[in-house]
């Protein structure tokens, strides 16, 4: 039966993002919800400038709207539905922001906000699931370090995540493609059950059903020439979520190989500041990581595409090393 309102939760979803999205569209261009582009970008998307942004928003009315429908909050469900909410709120005041000035909020106030909801929902996921170790991949018995060492570590992970995915926010359906790929993975996971480690959550899987269907629907409109930009409210809500998904599956060690594409991008970014401080040069003619593409002469849909691919492998690599573990463990008992 949870096969079945998976399919059901990923059509409704998809269905509806294709119904509301010219509506919501119209309406923002109505509105003057243009995105202003950077000058300091590639020349290539200043021809993008105007094109309406706060995309996310609808991503997340549609997905917490099926979710409250179907009736599929419980423990599992609860935080990742709260933070998609809260770092969307976030996201949009950012957006509206950088609409009205082209500048966005400060980056400081963006990552005291992003750290408190990081912070509840880490505490959350802690105290009601009882969360004090890690599961390792190949290391065998999950390494314990303590309530309060995983909480630190849950929300800087959560943060992370979510600033990763919205500098991959960069290119037409680049960072919607991407997330698809990883939120299967993990649907895919929440529903294997394993004997004295965790049961299935088919709750979650049918949330993460929700969350590609509404990603699927948005990229119909979001890939090149993009009509709707996710914007910060789709990217550090998305990213943020994926993060707490894979924290509740009890796998979020496991999401630096699932969200390898997030995690090369953010680290492209890292390694070229920290090159052009302590040696004066750069290591890559543009960050994020696929701006480095585009100057290199990759079209915009072949970079699009590539990492989509990276992000279908990384994902089936996910799933692979997760069973492997599974199996491990039980051969040992």
């Amino acid at each position: 039966m949870t096969i079945v309102q998976i399919v059901v939760a990923l059509l409704l979803a998809f269905i509806g993002m294709v119904l509301l999205a010219p509506i919501y569209i119209s309406l923002l261009q109505r509105l003057g919800f243009g995105k202003q582009i950077r000058t300091d970008g590639p020349e290539a998307h200043y021809g993008k400038a105007g094109t309406p942004t706060m995309g996310g928003m609808l991503i997340v009315g549609v997905v917490l709207f099926l979710a409250m429908a179907l009736r599929i909050e419980d423990a599992a469900t609860l935080t990742p539905m709260l933070t998609l909410m809260g770092v969307g709120i976030l996201g949009a005041i950012d957006d509206f922001v950088n609409v009205r000035t082209g500048i966005g909020m400060r980056g400081r106030w963006k990552l005291v906000w992003q750290t408190v909801v990081a912070v509840l929902a880490g505490y959350y996921i802690q105290r009601h699931f009882e969360i004090t170790a890690l599961n390792i991949p190949f290391v065998g018995e999950p390494l314990v370090i303590g309530p309060l060492l995983t909480l630190i570590f849950v929300a800087f992970v959560i943060v992370g995540v979510s600033n990763a995915v919205n500098l991959t926010d960069g290119l037409d359906g680049l960072a919607g493609g991407v997330l698809i790929f990883s939120f299967v993975a993990y649907l895919i996971i929440s529903l294997v059950p394993v004997e004295d480690v965790k049961i299935a959550q088919p709750n979650l899987a049918i949330f993460c059903a929700l969350v590609i269907g509404a990603l699927m629907g948005f990229l119909w409109f979001n890939v090149h020439p993009a009509q709707i930009f996710m914007g910060d409210s789709g990217a550090l809500s998305m990213g943020a979520t994926l993060a707490v998904v894979a924290t509740v599956n009890g796998q979020l060690p496991l999401l630096a190989v699932i969200g390898i594409v997030f995690f090369a991008v953010i680290m492209s970014v890292v390694v070229q500041v920290l090159s052009y401080r302590l040696r004066g040069r750069r290591i890559f003619r543009m960050t994020p990581l696929h701006h480095h593409f585009e100057l290199v002469g990759w079209a915009e849909e072949k970079i699009t595409l590539r990492f989509w691919i990276v992000a279908a492998l990384a994902g089936l690599l996910g799933v692979l090393i997760f069973l492997a573990g599974v199996s491990g463990f039980q051969a040992s008992r």
